[in-house]
């Protein structure tokens, strides 16, 4: 009889799945790893895909959760931030880039601003720190993992110093990056008046919903005219040793000036969502930013309840417009076929395109998706460096000419599940300097070769193959 049962159970669980695979499946190939996960695993393969391989944008459900609240600040947000004169114009062959990002994230190319590149956790946080104590008004955070150790420390500390001075505190975090931030630590940072929330909470009712949606962005505004964005988390490992990977390098940026506002916005919209409260719509927060430097910059935001794939559309157009050069740094390169395909198309047409990658990763699952595309890579003149060192940094560079550092990996996750933000800088001067160090750091580690990476060991290539079919369920 329970086996009658079980029995039942799964042929309706796996018809479900299969049905909902069919009907709602966005791509080809990663409709056929699910149909494939359900078959090869019974009972599992049909939850699993239920927990992470649904397509909930199609749902209204998710559709108003996400994006109903987040409308508000769409039709509010011109009045208040920047004015026309503030928006950089593109005649060159950026005008394509800067008007896709803009029609994708309403964000457009803003001149005037001051742009410092920060080259690792101490550097970052170190100027983050300092940001902090000069805040006379606000201070807004937002990151995927906030995570115990010295650092939150050093957060705490200097919160409950800025309270007191009457500086409001407003913090929201990922549920499962930051899983560690909760109980009593985080009722430490409520005592003394953060105001702290969790997006998309691990909560029963909602879990399913929200699971596989997560928000991967890390974002700092001090006083609505200073920002920080980027790749480095709120972790120990960004200032020492604390696992065999060693300290963990990263780019981020520094911002002043007019696009800082498109930065905040993004903060506000998610805030607002996180809390259900407050709606910070006025100049206090979103004030008229006079130009302070020479950099334009354009800022890109996607997730799951974006329109389009903004992140990896930025990327793609990026690739195309190179004329040169195409330099990626990205810790988890496992691009889908649409942007395998941008990068072969653009060393084919013989413009340089190198690929570094640290040889070390936090996901075996990763590192041999990311493997098994090295080949054919390789085969057409694209340059693959191995970083001996842990590098999380997210950039790709454009004919020593654009730059763009963010949260966005070169992976299904960001491109489709994950809320990011990258920061588009359009400065010759940054980025050559960018390139500069790229360069540099691929003259000192290893460079593949093809003949002898075609030959690597049967076993590895067998790993690697098995973990590209489940490259788009990551």
């Amino acid at each position: 009889m329970i086996r009658t049962i079980l029995l039942i159970g799964y042929l309706i669980l796996t018809l479900w799945a299969f049905g909902s695979i069919v009907l709602h499946g966005s791509r080809p190939t990663k409709s056929l790893s699910w149909l494939l996960t359900i078959i090869a695993i019974p009972f599992g393969g049909p939850i699993l895909y239920y927990l992470f391989g649904v397509n909930r944008r199609k749902f209204r459900f998710f559709r108003l959760r996400q994006t109903e609240r987040r409308r508000l600040y769409d039709e509010n947000y011109q009045s208040l931030s920047t004015t026309e004169d503030d928006i950089h114009v593109h005649e060159n062959k950026y005008k394509k880039l800067s008007n896709l990002n803009k029609e994708n994230t309403f964000f457009p190319s803003y001149k005037g601003n001051n742009v410092t590149v920060l080259n690792d956790g101490e550097e970052t946080f170190e100027a983050i720190f300092k940001a902090i104590k000069n805040a006379k008004s606000f201070v807004h955070l937002q990151y995927y993992i906030f995570k115990e150790g010295e650092l939150t420390e050093r957060f705490y500390e200097l919160f409950k110093a800025k309270i007191k001075e009457g500086v409001e505190i407003r913090l929201i975090y990922d549920s499962v990056g930051s899983f560690s931030f909760r109980g009593k630590t985080i009722k430490r940072f409520k005592d003394i008046g953060v105001q702290a929330y969790p997006m998309m909470p691990l909560r029963f009712g909602s879990l399913l919903f929200t699971l596989n949606y997560r928000n991967h962005r890390k974002i700092l505004i001090i006083d609505g005219c200073l920002g920080f964005t980027g790749g480095v988390n709120v972790s120990d490992k960004y200032i020492k040793k604390s696992s065999p990977l060693g300290i963990w390098k990263d780019l981020h940026v520094r911002l002043e000036g007019p696009v800082v506002n498109s930065l905040h916005r993004i903060f506000i919209k998610d805030y607002h969502f996180a809390s259900s409260k407050e709606m910070l719509i006025n100049e206090k927060y979103l004030p008229n930013l006079k130009p302070i430097g020479e950099s334009t910059v354009q800022i890109v935001a996607s997730g799951p309840d974006s329109r389009q794939p903004a992140v990896m559309q930025q990327y793609i157009s990026m690739i195309n417009s190179a004329t040169t050069s195409v330099y990626i740094a990205n810790p988890y390169f496992i691009p889908g076929t649409t942007v395998l395909q941008a990068i072969k198309i653009a060393a084919l047409s013989g413009i340089q395109v190198s690929l570094l990658i640290p040889n070390k990763s936090d996901s075996l699952m990763a590192k041999h998706s990311m493997f098994s595309r090295f080949e054919e890579l390789l085969a057409i003149g694209v340059n693959i460096y191995l970083r001996e060192d842990f590098s999380h940094s997210k950039v790709i560079l454009i004919d020593n000419e654009v730059a763009s550092i963010g949260s966005g990996n070169f992976d299904y996750r960001s491109f489709e599940h994950n809320f990011e933000a990258n920061a588009v800088i359009y400065d010759k001067k940054i980025t050559e300097a960018i390139c500069k160090e790229f360069t540099e750091y691929c003259e000192i580690n290893k460079s593949l070769d093809y003949k002898t990476f075609k030959n690597r060991p049967f076993y590895q290539r067998f790993i690697e193959g098995i973990a590209k079919f489940f490259s788009p369920l990551l």
